[in-house]
């Protein structure tokens, strides 16, 4: 048995308005909830357990994916009444864990999309007999990431949690958001209080002599933390860049689910999913966007590169580029939002309101 622990309990305030009714694992890409094609990737793992280490709007996962028979699994859900940081989620998932001590447990970040064969790193952390085993990826800009420099071998040498000096940019691999702990490990992290396992348990254990194994992995990775990633991401698996079963149609450069509505002479591109409900007038343009499950887009208007949540409504000719437009937000006529552009939930915008705008 291979089992995992999936981090889904962050509040995701970097994606608001997206997440202030919607978790944002629970938030739709590519059609479905985005836990949904992580669990897809898990199952065609190896993975047959996975424990749910839920937090911000934990009621919503369940009722959703329920005990995991319809997926081929089994999920368990342990909820945190206080956020305890990723080492205390970890540790509060150990409960739920059926491995023993020295078999290695999958612990992955909820927000993550990834092309990593997981079968893979859990094949290479056994061969190490590693204590701990991370999945890095190189970034052009690691200012923003946890850095992981590692010896010829693969061992980890050192961690530095976001650099804010040019002389602490010790390596382009940044932490990549994928481990395999050996279980005796999860045990031995502190119980009932805040930990991370970036400041804390993984320094704490490269201090005590643990080896420590980085796996440098190329291939497709993307953190969804930022409205434009999870937009990214979406257009991303709806076109087949990253493969994911759980896509519900074939790839291609738009999804239309069940229920949708677009009329002759719209154009839809790139990536874009029209969710169930959801209506495009004739004239409009959609490309590279997800319009969330009842948003409706007037006559003429164009959509780029931008969210709509569920119930938004999108004004004849408005222009939205590069912007979030919350669940049942209403943008009037001949608007024009762009670069970064976030309206808040049930939030009005009158006709030729607002031309222009770059604020976040």
């Amino acid at each position: 048995m291979t089992e995992a622990v999936l981090l889904v309990g962050g509040r995701g305030t970097r994606l608001r308005p997206l997440t202030v009714n919607t978790p944002k694992p629970m938030v739709p890409a590519a059609g479905v909830p985005f836990l949904a094609h992580q669990l897809a990737r898990l199952k065609e793992a190896g993975v047959d357990h996975v424990v749910l280490a839920t937090s911000y709007l934990a009621e919503v996962f369940e009722p959703y994916f329920g005990d995991g028979t319809a997926l081929g699994m089994r999920l368990t859900y342990i909820t945190e009444d206080e956020p305890l940081g990723t080492g205390g989620a970890i540790r509060s998932a150990a409960d739920a864990l059926e491995s023993g001590p020295s078999d290695p447990v999958l612990v992955l970040n909820g927000d993550i999309l990834t092309g990593l064969d997981i079968a893979d790193l859990v094949r290479r952390h056994r061969a190490a007999g590693a204590a701990v085993t991370l999945h890095l990826t190189r970034v052009d800009d690691p200012r923003a990431f946890g850095l992981v420099p590692t010896d010829d071998t693969g061992r980890v040498l050192a961690f530095t949690e976001k650099p804010t000096s040019p002389e602490e940019i010790v390596t382009d691999q940044v932490n990549a958001g994928c481990y395999v702990f050996r279980r005796d490990v999860i045990d031995a992290i502190p119980a009932g209080r805040a930990v991370s396992v970036e400041r804390e348990t993984f320094p704490g254990l490269l201090a005590d002599g643990a080896h420590l194994l980085g796996v440098v992995d190329r291939t497709y990775w993307l953190d969804l933390g930022r409205p434009d990633a999870f937009v990214q991401a979406s257009a991303d698996l709806v076109r087949g860049v990253v493969a994911s079963s759980a896509l519900p149609g074939t790839p291609g450069e738009y999804l239309v689910l069940p229920g949708a509505r677009v009329a002759e002479g719209a154009k839809l591109g790139g990536g874009t999913v029209v969710g169930a409900g959801a209506e495009v007038a004739a004239d409009a343009v959609v490309e590279g966007s997800v319009l969330l499950a009842g948003a409706r887009v007037a006559r003429g208007a164009w959509i780029g590169r931008s969210l709509l949540g569920a119930g938004a409504r999108i004004g004849p000719r408005t222009v939205i580029d590069g912007a979030v437009v919350g669940d049942g937000a209403v943008v009037g006529a001949d608007n024009e939002l762009r670069g970064g552009v976030r309206v808040w939930c049930d939030t009005r915008l009158p006709d030729i309101s607002v031309r222009f705008s770059s604020d976040c």
